[in-house]
């Protein structure tokens, strides 16, 4: 299994509705998310920055490449109002490269 890392950006102010949001975040996510063998998926924020990072570990696809799928772009829609996006409403993000891993 692969491990897929990217970043976003978080609008400020906006960490405790970020936070809000992903607690309750929607079962059908969660199930396109596990379906599509994307798993121990985690977001971190820095403050100081509004950088949001995400590493997840992932099957043939990471959920950034979910974007077709009507319930993702639901879900873009719903967050746009406190993240960085794109005009379609997905979020600005920025995959990163692995420069070092310890198993």
């Amino acid at each position: 299994m692969a491990r897929f890392a990217f970043k976003m950006f978080l609008k400020p102010g906006f960490e405790a509705e970020y936070e809000r949001r992903h607690r309750e975040i929607w079962p059908e996510i969660v199930k396109l998310l596990k379906e599509t063998g994307v798993s121990n998926y985690s977001i971190f924020f820095d403050k100081d920055t509004n950088l949001l990072f995400a590493v997840q570990e992932q099957g043939e696809v990471s959920s950034q490449d979910l974007g077709a799928e009507p319930i993702i772009q639901k879900w873009w829609e719903y967050m746009a109002d406190i993240m960085e996006t794109n005009p379609d409403n997905s979020p600005i993000s920025i995959p990163l490269q692995e420069v070092f891993y310890m198993p």
